[in-house]
C-alpha cells in the first residue's frame, strides 16, 4: 500500500526547491559575470556583427567564409545573451532569503560560499556567519 505524503512534507519539498532554485540561479550570475574578455555593450557587438557580414559577402575562401560565418553567429548570440541580462538585485535577494536555511540544511560554510564568489555582504545580509571549524579528533 503507498503511502501519500503529508501537505507539510510536500510543502517543506517545494520550500527546499525555491530555495536550491534561488541558489543555482544566483551561483549562475556571478559566474556569468566573472567571465574573461573585454565587455561589449549592444551597439558595438551589433557594429560588429555587420562588420563580419560585409567580409563575409566578400570572402572568395569558402573556408575563411564558413570561419566568418561562425563568428556572426557567436556575435549574434553574445548580442542575444546581452537582451536576456539578468537582474542580479533581484537574484541576489533571492539568494539572501534563502541562504541561511539552505546551508545549514546542506552543511554549506562560509568559507564554501565565499570562494564560489558569493561577496562578503551578501553573505552577512543573508546571516552567514563566519565561522571556524573544529576537527573533533
Amino acid at each position: 500500500m503507498a503511502r501519500k505524503m503529508s501537505d507539510d512534507h510536500k510543502a517543506a519539498l517545494a520550500k527546499g526547491r525555491a530555495q536550491g532554485r534561488a541558489v543555482r540561479d544566483y551561483l549562475a550570475a556571478l559566474e556569468q559575470d566573472r567571465k574573461p574578455g573585454r565587455r561589449m555593450d549592444a551597439d558595438t557587438v551589433k557594429s560588429r556583427i555587420e562588420e563580419v557580414q560585409q567580409k563575409i559577402d566578400a570572402e572568395p575562401d569558402p573556408a575563411k567564409r564558413v570561419e566568418m560565418i561562425q563568428r556572426r553567429l557567436d556575435l549574434e548570440e553574445r548580442l542575444v545573451n546581452m537582451a536576456e541580462d539578468v537582474d542580479l538585485e533581484a537574484l541576489e535577494q533571492g539568494f539572501v532569503d534563502a541562504a541561511a536555511e539552505y546551508s545549514e540544511r546542506k552543511g554549506i560554510t562560509y568559507t564554501a560560499w565565499r570562494e564560489a564568489g558569493v561577496p562578503a555582504a551578501v553573505l552577512k545580509q543573508a546571516g552567514i556567519r563566519r565561522t571556524r571549524r573544529t576537527n573533533a579528533a
